[in-house]
């Protein structure tokens, strides 16, 4: 039962692939690739269902693949039934991202305190080329 793994062991458990990802994993072309410590890396493919009327990749694709990863790193650091909520995300988009190809998505956690989580994320091609970055700030909500 997932409540009863810490948010680490969850996210290893779906990189694993012993639990399935969330619904929203799928929505956006993501792959849950590595969980360690502070660090998280996902790989994410925009298609078709992410084009904008002007046939370009919409930009709420970056914002919430970097959501995601933000979130993740700060999830990992929970105990066992905590949880947490985005309460601001700031997305920079340094270039369009293209259609069809497989980029990186870095997430790391800067900051947890006991009331918030703090990280960054970072779309990039393989080559490093960066695409999107983005802050993150989360609730947490703490067991009692």
């Amino acid at each position: 039962m997932v409540a009863q793994k810490t948010g680490l062991q969850e996210l290893q458990a779906i990189v694993e692939g012993e639990i399935s990802p969330p619904p929203m994993a799928l929505t956006m072309g993501l792959e849950f690739s590595e969980i360690e410590g502070d660090t998280m890396l996902m790989y994410a493919t925009a298609d078709e269902r992410h084009l904008n009327p002007m046939g370009g990749v919409h930009g709420g694709f970056a914002a919430t693949v970097l959501d995601s990863v933000t979130g993740c790193v700060v999830h990992a650091a929970l105990a066992a039934g905590e949880s947490y909520g985005t309460i601001d995300l700031a997305v920079k988009m340094m270039r369009p991202i293209p259609v069809n190809q497989r980029m990186r998505v870095e997430g790391k956690l800067l900051n947890m305190s006991k009331s918030l989580g703090v990280s960054e994320g970072r779309i990039v091609d393989d080559n490093g080329k960066l695409f999107a970055h983005a802050t993150c700030t989360c609730k947490i909500n703490r067991v009692m």
